[in-house]
């Protein structure tokens, strides 16, 4: 599913070259459920950003379903995260003037999808937010977002779901329960994760996790066998 070659990022600070990545060799296969791991500032949500096509690495390719996205123009790219993609973020970013039923259907929306209420009130009451459809972020609780956010990410059927610590902002038990229904829906969907967090017991319950530091990706349990996987 996603294939990392060579993979360097940098950015200059003060004068100083900073490395993010480092010549990274990583292959993530089909339905896997990946955490990548780490101390703050060290780059892990560069790292998702370049999975996602937001950020264009210095050198290497990052090659998801056997298309290199470097060779892909920002509408391409565009396309490929609308059809392909669900992104669930720390701050839920979702959109304030709409509601919770909105924002969830807003991917199939923006694809033309005639079945897109009706798959995003389906998926919302999956997630416990069936008596909540009308109500906006604003209305909310940040663990009620949060399911928003998943909803809106899961609600066209992703190949590729990049999470990006999707249960920093909330409290250790509403974290917990998120964390939760995360893995639950991944699992039902067999549907590709990768996960930022600094939650180490979350982390693990993953089928790898792989620490960044130093610009290195290191698997953390390279014996184990990803409990997911699917043939890529």
């Amino acid at each position: 599913m996603i294939r990392l070659k060579q993979l360097s990022m940098h950015y200059t600070l003060g004068g100083s070259r900073i490395d993010i990545l480092r010549e990274v060799d990583v292959d993530i296969a089909a339905g896997e459920r990946v955490a990548i791991a780490g101390p703050s500032g060290t780059g892990k949500t560069s790292l998702l950003l370049l999975l996602a096509g937001l950020e264009r690495p210095a050198s290497g390719s990052v090659v998801f379903d056997g298309r290199p996205l470097e060779a892909l123009d920002r509408d391409q790219l565009a396309d490929l995260r609308r059809d392909h993609m669900g992104i669930i973020f720390q701050s839920f970013h979702l959109v304030p003037s709409l509601t919770a039923l909105d924002n969830a259907a807003l991917p199939l929306e923006i694809a033309g999808r005639r079945d897109a209420r009706e798959r995003a009130r389906a998926l919302l009451d999956k997630v416990g937010l069936g008596a909540r459809l009308d109500h906006y972020p604003g209305q909310l609780s940040g663990g009620e977002q949060q399911r928003v956010a998943i909803a809106r990410a899961l609600v066209h059927e992703p190949k590729l779901v990049l999470a990006d610590e999707p249960t920093g902002n909330l409290d250790d038990r509403t974290g917990a329960a998120i964390g939760e229904l995360l893995l639950h829906l991944n699992a039902e969907s067999s549907t590709t994760l990768v996960l930022v967090t600094h939650d180490m017991a979350f982390a693990r319950r993953c089928d790898r996790v792989l620490q960044l530091t130093g610009g290195r990706l290191t698997d953390m349990n390279p014996a184990r066998e990803p409990a997911h996987a699917q043939p890529a």
